[in-house]
């Protein structure tokens, strides 16, 4: 079953559906190492908004073009680039507050968005595409694969784009605070080591080992997926045991009443694969 409307057309990115409802978007910005230009951002909010809202798609494949995934936010920039939206005439620290609100809203969409997405890390990683990888449900990596928050050698704050808030979560508080103090590169054996990506895959091969776990969630109900993927992202703030409970069995609640669960049973019994609905 193909996606249900068309894929993003957008400039700087490329958006394919590479298998029944898995899309692959590739940041195409191989001369820049996929670096983060105004244009670059607009598109990304533009194709993640599209593809939230597509019933039929199933997860969510990001990497780069080239040899990088992302290099960060675009330092050079581009003199003919307009800047973020709504900047136009503002002061400088106005202007600056508005293009930092608009590339760290990226990171909250991607990690807001209803479909699971999985980040196939090639190459360099670093400032804010390590945050944007940070932002991803699950992490693979390519042998080549650097990592780097690289904020605090620019001058400022190493927290930036929720690097402060996923990490600690990821790898814990103290590996954390040595990589954000340091801003040191590590590369993906250590990445795998710190649990940071799940496995290292030799160069070429990582898109298609992200593939294989997609493929793995898309066997499962769509709205389970999606429920799934929500309670777990807020349970993990959640201030006691009991507000997690509270969440997990009101959404359990809710997805019992699909009649999902009955066809399951019916589907184990009959030794058959289920027939799940569809959002």
């Amino acid at each position: 079953m193909s996606l249900s409307a068309g894929l993003p057309d957008v400039d700087h990115l490329r958006c394919q559906e590479i298998d029944d409802d898995i899309v692959l978007m590739t940041l195409a910005r191989p001369e820049r190492l996929n670096a983060l230009s105004q244009a670059l951002i607009a598109d990304l909010h533009a194709a993640f908004e599209a593809l939230g809202s597509q019933r039929t798609l199933r997860a969510i494949l990001l990497t780069g073009e080239g040899r990088g995934f992302c290099a960060g936010a675009d330092v050079k920039g581009n003199p003919g680039e307009n800047g973020a939206p709504g900047s136009e005439g503002m002061g400088k620290v106005a202007n600056t507050f508005v293009a930092q609100e608009h590339l760290a809203a990226l990171h909250e969409r991607i990690h807001r968005c209803p479909k699971p997405v999985i980040a196939a890390v090639n190459g360099a990683c670093m400032g804010g595409g390590f945050s944007m990888a940070l932002a991803c449900d699950i992490r693979f990596a390519a042998t080549s694969a650097t990592f780097g928050a690289r904020f605090i050698k620019m001058g400022v704050s190493a927290c930036d784009m929720g690097t402060s808030y996923f990490l600690p979560r990821l790898v814990g508080a103290s590996r954390s605070a040595e990589l954000l103090l340091t801003g040191r590169i590590f590369d993906a054996a250590e990445a795998r080591e710190m649990s940071l990506v799940l496995d290292v895959v030799p160069d070429g091969q990582v898109v298609a080992r992200s593939l294989e776990t997609a493929r793995q969630i898309r066997e499962n109900p769509p709205l389970a997926t999606w429920m799934t993927k929500e309670t777990m992202w807020q349970t993990l703030d959640a201030p006691s045991l009991r507000h997690a409970l509270d969440m997990e069995n009101r959404t359990q609640v809710m997805c019992t009443a699909t009649g999902e669960l009955e066809e399951a049973f019916a589907a184990f019994s009959g030794k058959r694969p289920p027939r799940w609905q569809g959002l």
